[in-house]
């Protein structure tokens, strides 16, 4: 996990061998293989503030087989597991890739603030491993590089519907997230020197929680 993150570019939240491996003791992972055994991917749930949220976590596929839906099948599954263990519960998710994001929405998450993500200490403790930790707690922990995505099972739209809008404003997606990268490195390069910071117009706010 943390040398695709690399590989990528982005942040990882660095978990354990030992807590990786008790997620699957606890059966709160999902594990793709091929019929000889050939390990494919991965993902796992954490649980966060007594329940209330989920966050499935950990998402990999081996380089082999990416680009081949591969990806998606393990968030379908991991996503039903997690409904199935906890239906009462808020599934999110943190991300800066795009692709993650439509997987996402067609699966019925939307794009949120940070504010609606849990207050849990130790899941953001969790984000003290990635490289963007710094540009993190600048913002005070409501902005980041990654979006945020929600799937509330009281009050949430239908995949159909959710990725639908995706697909019609995707290039205004990709558009706005390079805009919010170069604006939070650049306000923090900013704050690293002494300088003042930027103030976000509202249309990002809206979008990608700036």
């Amino acid at each position: 996990m943390e040398a695709s993150a690399k590989a990528r570019g982005t942040g990882i939240a660095k978990r354990s061998p030992e807590y990786v491996a008790k997620k699957m003791e606890e059966g709160k992972a999902v594990i793709a293989v091929l019929p000889d055994g050939t390990w494919v991917g991965f993902c796992y749930i954490e649980v966060w503030g007594h329940e209330e949220f989920v966050a499935n976590s950990g998402l990999i596929v081996s380089p082999e087989y990416r680009k081949s839906g591969t990806a998606k099948r393990i968030k379908q599954t991991i996503f039903n597991l997690s409904r199935e263990r906890y239906p009462n519960a808020k599934i999110f998710g943190l991300t800066t890739g795009l692709a993650v994001m439509k997987i996402n929405s067609d699966l019925g998450y939307e794009p949120v603030t940070y504010s609606e993500l849990t207050d849990d200490e130790e899941f953001w403790a969790g984000c003290k491993s990635c490289v963007n930790y710094d540009i993190l707690m600048s913002k005070e922990r409501k902005n980041c590089m990654c979006t945020a995505m929600l799937y509330d099972p009281a009050d949430h739209y239908e995949p159909k519907e959710t990725s639908e809008e995706f697909k019609k404003n995707s290039k205004i997606y990709e558009r706005f997230m390079k805009i919010k990268h170069g604006r939070l490195a650049g306000l923090f390069r900013k704050k690293e020197n002494g300088g003042g910071g930027i103030k976000p117009k509202s249309l990002f706010q809206i979008f990608f929680n700036l």
